[in-house]
């Protein structure tokens, strides 16, 4: 079992890094401009299983390649990239295509259906969170170093500490999305203004996709 002492540390930084945003939250943002509440949500969803693919991959090895190689690195990361840049250029395309729900009242009355199902959303969320350079790196150099090689078990310490920067991601993934979504259905009282967000928002997971392609491996 890993110490409580450990555990606490290693949520104290995970904490730092994450309350900076990073790829995955504008990411969250991003489609929350764009599709709104229930799509932030299941990319909330992906993402968090996504990251905890990398501390799966960590655990068994897998990661500490990637950390070393920086051709494997950089494939990861453009991969990633260009995903982001190809949904924000869909968004930007389909953004007059978004139409103003109005069948519910109060919270929701604002919601706008979103504009894929939800195992796509989900599915393009996973990707993000496993391509993030961020989330590689942290995973690979950080976590590591919270385990305790005496108590032995390094892969399921691993699996287990995991578990502390994933549930403080997905809440603060929920509520950056969640917020972002409030905002929204502001502008989509006005169908000019949920076009004007729906590009916004394509704008700036094409913005984000740049960034991942143009950081080095720092991030």
């Amino acid at each position: 079992m890993v110490s409580t002492d450990r555990i606490l540390a290693f949520a104290a930084m995970s904490l730092l890094v994450i309350v900076i945003p990073g790829p995955s939250v504008l990411f969250v943002i991003g489609r929350a401009l764009a599709h709104g509440r229930r799509t932030a949500l299941a990319t909330v969803l992906g993402n968090v299983v996504g990251s905890y693919g990398l501390v799966c991959a960590v655990a068994f090895g897998i990661g500490a390649l990637v950390e070393r190689s920086a051709a494997v690195f950089m494939a990861v990361k453009l991969a990633g990239a260009a995903y982001l840049v190809l949904l924000g250029v869909q968004a930007y395309r389909h953004r007059k295509d978004m139409r103003l729900g109005v069948d519910a009242i109060g919270e929701t009355a604002t919601a706008v259906r979103p504009a894929r199902g939800d195992l796509r959303t989900v599915a393009a969320g996973i990707l993000v969170g496993v391509t993030n350079p961020k989330g590689i790196v942290f995973f690979a150099a950080v976590l590591p170093q919270f385990v305790d090689h005496a108590a032995g078990h390094l892969p399921a310490q691993m699996l287990l500490l995991g578990l502390v920067p994933i549930t403080i991601g997905l809440v603060t993934d929920t509520l950056w999305g969640l917020g972002a979504a409030a905002a929204r259905n502001w502008f989509a009282r006005s169908e000019r203004r949920l076009s004007l967000i729906g590009g916004a928002g394509g704008f700036a997971m094409i913005g984000l996709g740049v960034t991942v392609a143009a950081t080095g491996r720092a991030d």
